[in-house]
């Protein structure tokens, strides 16, 4: 009987003890994300002015060498080790701090958009007509995941916090290039999970995905003659342009309904009297997986072929990149979930609502000002809007992603209206939360090995165990812009 009671009181013992060990772990990581919100709040003037540095720069895809350089820099001075130049890219970079595992990466953009200059205003002026602007709130992206790392950084050396932590300076997100050349050069391989947030005119954790696509110019090649005297002597590289066009636009009764195709054409001759010899078209397929933009794509091809048997014309075809749909990770989402509740939504001052309220007028919106509250988490399937190259991370780790507001509801996205809130207050306010949040969730993901591994099954559930497969064609080399 004694021995029985001595048995029952060492089990009761060890409970206690795993109760109170719990409990003091979950305090220490506590601490921890206090330690790191500090440390934001601290340094909230030098991340603004990080910030309006990228949106004053404006640098399109693939051209971002001030912005990455001054991301660099400060990566570098903290003690970060940095490998530039990856991929092929020279604005892309890896900063690494810490060894082992976990392996935690924060992702970061910082690429403009053509033609979108705007001053901090209510209505449309543009700082350098024709000039780019940060339409996609880019200046934010990076200047965030950047204070997440230092402030992630700052809490491991003061607690000795084992792990690796790792930003990913991506360029060109918004040609859908950067992360998709770094996932094929195997960049993010070897990831415990990635972490990204996106501006927006809401808040909330994202569990939706994206359309895959495929984004590919047509060129083609005619003879030119006089449109008027010697007609019979041209073969129109136009007129294949419009033909590929019609038979592009008479395909879409046959496609899914979930799929969707653009294009612009980008020459289409010079002179009316002039049979064209030389026409150019870019397009977007898109749908809500590979497979089925693949199959589009292939009879897109035939379109492109029977134009120009039809025009007695040549072509060749510049594919440009593809990108999966994302695929989300809603355990890791559950997660950023609380992080995100725990700091709370921007709050904004009547200045800055009747700012936004002044962009809302000038765009004929709906005057409802900015959105102060967090959307309820919910698991969505929702695949509506664009495509992005954060798609291919979340097919090689799990990958969790986040939206603040930073810009009036409403407002249309890639507009001189997110320019101007992204240099404004507006924009450093959802940009400070964003750096909270995604620092946090960091801070989880680096003391928990369990959550890690839950991460990794679902991952493994949903991808049926299958490796990640590039969507570009094999041997195709990115075109870096001429300097």
């Amino acid at each position: 009987m004694r021995r029985i009671n001595f048995l029952s009181l060492l089990i009761i013992l060890l409970i206690l003890l795993m109760f109170n060990n719990s409990i003091f772990a979950k305090k220490k990581v506590e601490e921890q994300k206090e330690l790191a919100i500090s440390w934001i709040n601290n340094n909230n003037s030098f991340l603004i002015e990080i910030s309006n540095k990228i949106w004053k720069y404006a640098e399109t895809a693939l051209r971002e060498y001030k912005s990455s350089q001054l991301l660099i820099e400060v990566l570098e001075k903290a003690g970060f080790k940095v490998e530039k130049g990856v991929a092929g890219m020279p604005t892309a970079f890896v900063a690494t701090y810490g060894k082992g595992e976990p392996v935690i990466g924060i992702l970061a953009e910082y690429d403009a958009l053509p033609g979108l200059s705007q001053k901090v205003s209510t209505k449309k002026e543009p700082l350098v007509p024709g000039a780019p602007g940060h339409g996609c709130g880019h200046n934010l992206f990076g200047t965030a995941s950047l204070g997440a790392v230092l402030a992630v950084k700052f809490v491991m050396e003061k607690y000795n916090l084992p792990g690796t932590i790792k930003l990913f300076g991506c360029p060109a997100e918004e040609t859908v290039v950067g992360k998709t050349f770094m996932a094929r050069e195997g960049i993010f391989d070897n990831l415990s999970a990635a972490i990204a947030w996106h501006p927006s005119t809401t808040t909330k954790v994202n569990t939706g995905s994206s359309l895959a696509m495929n984004n590919f110019k047509v060129f083609f090649y005619g003879h030119t003659a006089h449109a008027a005297s010697d007609p019979w002597n041209g073969r129109s590289a136009l007129d294949a342009v419009e033909l590929m066009n019609i038979g592009v636009n008479f395909l879409r009764e046959h496609i899914r309904p979930t799929a969707r195709i653009h294009y612009v054409i980008l020459n289409g001759g010079k002179a009316p009297n002039v049979v064209p010899d030389f026409a150019e078209v870019w397009y977007y397929v898109r749908d809500v997986n590979r497979k089925n933009v693949e199959e589009i794509y292939k009879r897109v091809l035939n379109i492109i072929k029977g134009a120009s048997l039809m025009t007695d014309t040549k072509y060749k075809i510049e594919f440009i990149t593809a990108v999966h749909s994302v695929l989300p990770n809603i355990t890791g989402s559950k997660v950023m979930q609380k992080n995100l509740e725990k700091i709370g939504a921007p709050k904004f001052t009547p200045l800055e609502i009747d700012f936004a309220k002044g962009i809302q007028e000038s765009c004929n919106k709906e005057t409802k000002g900015l959105n102060q509250k967090i959307e309820p988490f919910k698991v969505t399937i929702d695949q509506r809007g664009g495509s992005t190259d954060v798609a291919e991370v979340s097919r090689i780790t799990p990958t969790v992603q986040l939206n603040v507001a930073c810009a009036p509801l409403g407002v249309p996205w890639h507009s001189w209206a997110v320019v101007a809130s992204s240099g404004h207050t507006i924009g450093h306010k959802g940009m400070l939360i964003a750096t909270k949040v995604m620092a946090l969730t960091a801070i989880d993901f680096l003391n928990d090995n369990k959550l890690i591994e839950k991460m990794w099954k679902e991952f493994k559930e949903k991808t049926k165990g299958e490796k990640y497969k590039s969507p570009l064609p094999e041997g195709l080399k990115l075109a870096l812009p001429k300097k």
